[in-house]
C-alpha cells in the first residue's frame, strides 16, 4: 500500500493499493473514529461495492446508511445534492460522525459539497472507484453541483479526511470508463511529467498483469496533485494548471449536453489547446502529435475524428466557456502548453482566447 500526504490547511492521507475496499472500515476507524456514517453512491457502483463498504464499517463499529442517486452527469444537479442532505439529516448525523462518497467523480464532488455544507460542515472520505476520480477529483478538496447555465457552478472548497483508492475495482469499469480516467492521467504528462506518456503505452486496456503498473501510475499523478494542491489549495495560481484542457473540455460537455464523457471532452480541449499553442509559435514543434497518439491508445477522441462531427461549433463553444467558473470580467485564465511536460498559465479576453483556438 502506498501512503501519500496531502498537506493542505488540513492534512490528509492518500491510500493506494489493491484490496483495500475490504479494510475500508479499519482504515477509515483509525483515520477518523465516529459512531455513523452515511455511503453516498450512484446505481452503478452501489450494487458492486455498497454493501462491501457497510459491512466494512459495521464491523469497525459504525452504524451506516446508504443513499443511492440514479447515476450520470445530468443527475449531478441542486435536487439530488438536497435529496442527499435530507438523507443525512434524516440519520441524524452530527459533526462526529461522516459521509463517505464512493463513487466516481460525480459522487466524490456531490457527497463532498454536502459534507461542506452540512451543519457548516463535517468530515467526509473519499473512495473513488473510477480512474479519473482516483487521479483528479478524490484529491484536493474541490466539491461541486452543475447549473443549467454550465458544470461544477456552484461548490466549495471541501478537504477530505480520508481518500482510499482500491485499484482492483477499476476491473469492473466498463471500457468506456476505463478509458476516460486515462484523459487526467495524460493531462500530469503534458503539465508535469513527460515519462507518464511512456508509461501509459501498455495501460489501454485493464489486466491483473499490469495491476502493480497501474498503481504506480496513479499514485505518481497523486504526487503531483499533492504537491501542487499543497502550494496553491484554493486555486489562486499553480493550481490552475490542474486546468489544462478543461477550459475548452467542460463547454464541450455542456454543448453535447454530456453525451461526452469528461474525460473524451478534457482529451478534446488538451488537443485544441496545443495544436493552438503550435500554430501560435508557443508550443514545441510535434508536441500535439505526441499527445494524439497518446490519447489514441485509449480510443480518446481528438475533435478531428469523423465520428465527432456532431461536436459544437465555434459560437456554442465560446457561448459555453465565458460561464467556466476560471473566467473573470476581462478575461478568463487557460493553460498553454510549451513542451510535453511544461504549460504556461495566461490570462486572455474571451476576444483572444476565439482567436487563438
Amino acid at each position: 500500500m502506498k501512503r501519500i500526504k496531502v498537506r493542505t490547511g488540513k492534512e490528509y492521507d492518500v491510500l493506494i493499493g489493491g484490496g483495500l475496499l475490504a479494510d475500508a472500515g479499519e482504515l477509515i476507524a483509525k483515520a477518523r473514529p465516529g459512531r455513523r456514517a452515511v455511503i453516498v453512491t450512484d446505481s452503478n457502483v452501489g450494487g458492486y461495492y455498497g454493501d462491501q463498504l457497510a459491512e466494512s464499517l459495521s464491523r469497525s463499529g459504525f452504524e451506516t446508511a446508504t443513499f443511492v442517486f440514479t447515476a450520470g452527469e445530468e443527475n449531478k444537479n441542486a435536487r439530488t445534492l438536497f435529496d442527499i442532505l435530507g438523507f443525512i439529516a434524516d440519520c441524524r448525523l452530527t459533526r462526529e460522525d461522516l459521509v463517505i462518497a464512493l463513487g466516481g467523480g460525480v459522487t466524490g464532488d456531490m457527497a463532498g459539497l454536502a459534507a461542506a455544507i452540512y451543519m457548516r460542515g463535517i468530515d467526509y472520505v473519499q473512495v473513488p472507484t473510477s480512474i479519473l476520480a482516483a487521479v483528479d477529483s478524490s484529491v484536493g478538496g474541490k466539491t461541486a453541483i452543475d447549473l443549467p447555465q454550465g458544470k461544477n457552478l456552484a461548490g466549495a472548497f471541501h478537504q477530505p479526511a480520508l481518500v482510499i483508492i482500491d485499484t482492483e475495482v477499476f476491473g469492473t469499469l466498463p471500457m468506456r470508463d476505463y478509458c476516460s480516467g486515462f484523459a487526467e492521467i495524460i493531462k500530469y504528462g503534458m503539465i508535469e511529467d513527460p515519462q507518464i506518456l511512456e508509461q501509459i503505452k501498455d495501460l489501454g486496456e485493464y489486466s491483473s498483469a499490469i495491476q502493480q503498473e497501474l498503481e504506480e501510475l496513479i499514485s505518481r499523478c497523486v504526487e503531483i496533485k499533492a504537491d501542487v494542491v499543497a502550494e496553491d489549495e484554493f486555486e489562486g495560481g499553480k493550481r490552475r494548471l490542474l486546468n489544462f484542457g478543461h477550459t475548452v473540455g467542460h463547454a464541450v460537455e455542456k454543448a453535447t449536453n454530456y453525451r461526452l464523457y469528461h474525460g473524451e471532452a478534457v482529451a478534446i480541449g488538451m488537443m485544441r489547446m496545443t495544436q493552438a499553442a503550435e500554430r501560435a509559435g508557443r508550443c514545441d514543434a510535434g508536441a500535439s502529435g505526441k499527445l494524439e497518439q497518446a490519447l489514441k491508445i485509449f480510443g480518446l477522441p481528438t475533435g478531428k475524428d469523423s465520428n465527432q462531427a456532431n461536436l459544437p461549433d465555434k459560437d456554442a463553444l465560446m457561448e459555453n466557456i465565458a460561464m467556466d467558473k476560471k473566467s473573470t470580467d476581462d478575461g478568463i485564465y487557460v493553460v498553454i502548453p510549451e513542451r510535453i511536460g511544461k504549460c504556461a498559465i495566461e490570462k486572455m479576453s474571451m476576444a483572444r482566447l476565439e482567436e487563438f483556438l
